[in-house]
């Protein structure tokens, strides 16, 4: 393998338990694999004509991996032209949230229709929207309203009249959603459910379909930003294909895509072919939904909401839902894993409630050994996890099944959880990483974007010190080392997108994918980590990415073909 670039660095952790840490890699660039690793004056010696890039300070890790995101559907839904209003991301409060509609409405030009997403009921505090609400802010000109939990949609009176439901009044409910309304039949500004949620965002979606793939650009560039180099696309639909076979394609693209195919679509058990190297895209599973979300009451779990004004605010079903929160009975489960599972792709199931864990291992145990894959290297997934507890984690490890874990979760509802959503026992313990690592099984985490920001660094802090945004500490018992937090973003996540022989380690033979750091992650206080540890640029393949040049490769890509895609992506959105 020829070496024509040594990257020095003041250390580089590469997640190799053979070989730790090192001064410089070894990289040869017409290949993008990495060649060697050791001191500086070894490689420097051995490869004398190989140019140097001196990083200086810079501490070099594998490129961060987020493995559960949804890239399109997150940078069209907050990136410009919608407008991203997450408590977590400038606005805290309702209150801060309508005087943005005030000035969103003042500064946009008359007429022209707004998208926002991102409404919190919980963590804002705020009602259920209505459009005689919306219409105090917006009297005039269509807006949309989308709840961050992606189950619901707010509307005012202008996009009724644009959508042109006769009388106002909503069409008849599509199969599995519905659209609210009033006493007299007309639409009260909501729609539920992915099928009603399209029809009432239809149109003001499509006037977002200026350039669809400058927002979800700009998305790859957050991440970027934060240090990903890998993530994958966990709702991915066939119309999606083009939006990201043309990411891909630009030059300075950022990230390395897994897709995982929506089970509820005709063709999920289709293999895709793609016009591109599987090193940036590929096709590597299948997602499935186990329960729902608990920012709105769907979870399957064997215990109740408390009874507050917090929930009560928020219209959640006390509970406990049970089985009765299941997307699927056990014996629809197995038929679609019968199916599903002699296509080899893997499986990822969404769950985030206890009875849902349980009901989802017995599927998978059924099938695995129904199918002869009891033993082999599977690597089917659960995500989410939030409520679920150290004897399925311990199950999940004998099955060979990995977790994909959300401290976010905890991070930005922590507080809320723990004493106000759950009796402390339970919310205290939301995402009980420590049990999970302690379980033997392959564990990772993720950010679920745009449920959260995505920062792998914060979900670094947050696990190791146990403390979410506010500062406050819940479920000690839970923290774990920085060390398997790092696991969690790089060897751990590589394993569970199939990407290990890849990416996730500095080791020779591996692609070059890099992520610079200001500071040595270990030598600074873990509870001040992501103030004094900054992302200062990736590399991929051996070259360090240039941001604006990619922003601009996208930007004069041809955005006709992309123009259904807003409308498109919006109908797959659901939560963690």
């Amino acid at each position: 393998m020829a070496v024509d670039l040594i990257i020095k660095a003041s250390s580089i952790i590469t997640m190799d338990p053979d070989n730790p840490r090192a001064e410089a890699v070894a990289v040869d660039t017409s290949t993008g694999l990495i060649s060697a690793v050791g001191s500086f004056s070894e490689l420097q010696e051995a490869h004398s004509d190989a140019q140097v890039h001196d990083a200086g300070k810079t501490v070099l890790t594998p490129g961060l991996i987020d493995p559960h995101s949804h890239p399109a559907l997150s940078g069209l839904s907050t990136q410009s032209p919608a407008h991203w209003i997450a408590p977590y991301v400038g606005f805290p409060t309702f209150d801060d949230v309508t005087a943005y509609f005030t000035k969103v409405n003042a500064e946009t030009p008359a007429g022209v229709p707004v998208a926002f997403n991102g409404l919190d009921r919980i963590l804002h505090n705020a009602p259920e929207l209505t459009n005689t609400i919306l219409d105090n802010y917006f009297p005039d000109r269509p807006v949309i309203v989308i709840d961050n939990s992606g189950h619901e949609v707010y509307f005012n009176t202008a996009n009724i009249q644009l959508l042109g439901w006769a009388d106002g009044k909503p069409p008849a409910d599509p199969v599995g959603a519905r659209y609210g309304r009033n006493e007299d039949g007309t639409s009260n500004g909501r729609a539920y459910e992915s099928a009603a949620l399209l029809v009432a965002a239809s149109k003001v979606l499509a006037s977002l379909a200026t350039h669809p793939l400058a927002p979800i650009a700009q998305w790859y560039k957050l991440m970027a930003t934060n240090g990903i180099t890998s993530t994958s696309e966990h709702t991915y639909a066939s119309n999606q294909f083009k939006a990201y076979v043309a990411m891909a394609m630009a030059p300075d693209s950022p990230l390395r895509i897994s897709l995982y195919h929506m089970s509820i679509e005709p063709d999920c058990a289709d293999p895709i072919a793609i016009p591109v190297p599987d090193t940036k895209l590929k096709k590597q599973g299948i997602k499935l939904w186990a329960d729902g979300s608990p920012w709105v009451g769907t979870i399957a779990a064997s215990f109740p909401y408390l009874d507050n004004d917090t929930t009560k605010n928020a219209n959640i079903p006390l509970g406990p839902g049970g089985e009765g929160m299941m997307n699927y009975n056990r014996a629809q489960l197995d038929e679609i894993l019968d199916k599903l599972t002699p296509t080899g792709y893997q499986m990822a199931f969404h769950c985030n409630g206890d009875v849902g864990m349980d009901i989802v291992l017995d599927a998978y145990e059924h099938a695995l050994s129904k199918h002869g894959l009891m033993g082999t290297d599977h690597r089917w997934r659960i995500e989410h996890l939030g409520a679920c507890r150290k004897d399925q984690f311990e199950r999940a490890a004998r099955l060979g099944v990995c977790l994909s874990m959300s401290p976010f979760q905890f991070i930005y509802w922590g507080d809320l959880l723990d004493g106000t959503m759950f009796e402390s026992s339970i919310g205290s313990q939301w995402q009980a990483v420590g049990d999970a690592f302690k379980s033997g099984a392959s564990v990772t985490f993720h950010n679920d974007g745009s449920v959260s920001p995505p920062i792998p660094l914060l979900n670094w802090q947050a696990m190791v010190t146990r403390q979410t945004a506010s500062g406050k500490v819940h479920g000690e018992n839970q923290a774990i080392s920085l060390e398997d937090a790092m696991k969690a973003h790089t060897v751990n996540a590589a394993f569970q997108l199939g990407r290990d022989h890849e990416v996730g380690s500095i080791t020779p033979g591996k692609l070059a994918d890099f992520c610079e750091l200001s500071t040595d992650p270990f030598l600074v206080d873990p509870h001040k980590l992501t103030d004094l540890v900054k992302v200062e640029g990736t590399w991929l393949s051996g070259k360090r990415i240039d941001l604006d040049a990619f922003l601009a490769q996208v930007e004069a890509m041809d955005p006709s073909e992309h123009k259904d895609l807003p409308a498109q992506s919006h109908a797959s959105k659901k939560c963690c």
